[in-house]
């Protein structure tokens, strides 16, 4: 009795620790960008900006979500359970020691365990890892008391096909865009309503203190014991004691480099579609499809659509990219992180329509005009409307070209192991009569 306990513990462990980092996994992979994003963060906490160069950073972005996303599975299926059991809480015990780290100093705000997809407080995710480490070390404790789903001749397909997919999938959404957007601007965000604050949302809340002298002796005061006019004013430091409601989408400010006028509110109360390309650096930027873009601004401009290009970048740095790609499009200014936070590609562009996110797109897939429909305005062409591919089915394709083949592999290989074992249970019936004559 004791030991079927301990079994079903194990694997109740095996099952929470397999699926939160199948899920941690998987998020992160789908954006790699952001998960860069992310490492560059910690770097810049532990004063290592720069140092690292961003296809390393990149490298181990993939990296580390293929790790997590693999050691999900191999737990999942229960293969080679000793050996992952232990990778499982080695990972822990580090991701452990880097949230109370975390907890402690607060250099970064969210860790990014889950990437965009879930935001969790430094205290939330020390108190997550703790759980999980103590899942992962019961594993680890009896490896073997895991239930294997499927044989040891077919778990090479498992290990293989759950490489291959996790990896490709970063690699398509590095090409692309992630699959899916768990950022304020996905396609059909309305930035002005993100902008919003609500009229009984929680204000933050300040605490002021005084430093004040009088005959050569200073002190320090509150708006409740404010002194008298006998005391001469010295400095003043108000310090945040609550933190208020914070709108999903902030920092969004678009200011013309020709004019330095804030457009803004122009740009979002447009009745009509509005073209804005994003590349938070010039410099980095890619110009292989530069042609496209132009093509892209030449309809806009046919067609009456506002058309700016949105960057972090300086004036010299505009200057260069228009020698380099012929742009005339206008340039506007804007803060780095929101530009990273609207689009995963450099550069990418975005379609808008009263403010309302219509469609994105990477730079490897800029939608293509034919001449014949050059003259037609958006709303006649499918670009002009929001895609199709809704949530609900891009995960069903997930589920179709990953999960289910994975699980037709395991109800064959267990009806294959299940008939073996009719077989051998007959072959020993056959024969207990003849033993026992």
């Amino acid at each position: 009795m004791k030991a079927k306990w301990i079994s079903i513990g194990v694997n109740v462990c095996r099952f929470i620790v397999a699926l939160t980092f199948i899920f941690s996994g998987f998020v992160k992979a789908i954006d790699p960008l952001g998960t860069q994003y992310k490492i560059n963060d910690y770097l810049q906490a532990l004063g290592c900006e720069g140092i690292v160069p961003p296809i390393v950073t990149l490298g181990i972005s993939v990296l580390l979500s293929a790790v997590e996303f693999y050691t999900g599975m191999m737990l999942l299926f229960a293969i080679n359970r000793r050996v992952m059991s232990r990778v499982a809480v080695g990972f822990m015990v580090v991701m452990t020691i880097v949230t109370f780290w975390l907890w402690v100093a607060n250099p970064i705000t969210d860790c990014g365990c889950f990437g965009d997809a879930v935001h969790l407080t430094n205290r939330q995710t020390l108190l997550k890892n703790v759980v999980l480490l103590a899942c992962a070390v019961v594993i680890a404790w009896r490896p073997l008391s895991m239930v294997r789903f499927i044989s040891k001749s077919n778990q090479w397909i498992v290990k293989n096909y759950t490489a291959i997919f996790i990896i490709m999938s970063s690699i398509w959404c590095l090409y692309d865009l992630p699959i899916f957007d768990f950022r304020p601007y996905h396609v059909g965000a309305n930035i002005p309503e993100g902008m919003r604050i609500p009229d009984d949302a929680e204000q933050p809340e300040f605490e002021t203190t005084f430093i004040m002298e009088k005959d050569g002796k200073r002190e320090t005061f509150t708006l409740e014991n404010y002194p008298d006019s006998t005391w001469t004013f010295v400095d003043s430091k108000s310090v945040q004691t609550k933190e208020g409601y914070v709108p999903p989408i902030h920092d969004f400010s678009i200011i013309s480099m020709e004019s330095g006028e804030d457009i803004t509110e122009e740009v979002l109360s447009n009745n009509d579609y509005t073209f804005l390309l994003i590349s938070p650096h010039l410099e980095d930027a890619s110009d292989t499809n530069f042609g496209e873009i132009d093509k892209l601004y030449e309809y806009a401009q046919a067609n009456g659509y506002p058309f700016y290009g949105l960057t972090a970048s300086n004036e010299k740095a505009v200057a260069r990219w228009r020698e380099l790609t012929g742009a005339e499009y206008p340039f506007c200014t804007m803060d780095e992180i929101t530009l990273k936070t609207m689009i995963r590609s450099n550069p990418g562009l975005i379609l808008i329509k009263e403010g309302t996110v219509i469609r994105k797109w990477s730079h490897n897939s800029l939608p293509v005009i034919e001449s014949a429909l050059a003259s037609q305005a958006l709303e006649k062409l499918d670009i002009g409307h929001m895609p199709k591919d809704s949530a609900p089915k891009k995960i069903l394709s997930i589920l179709l070209w990953f999960a289910l083949p994975l699980f037709l592999l395991t109800l064959a290989d267990r009806l294959w192991a299940w008939t073996k074992w009719i077989k051998r249970k007959s072959k020993r019936n056959q024969e207990q009569p003849i033993t026992n004559k």
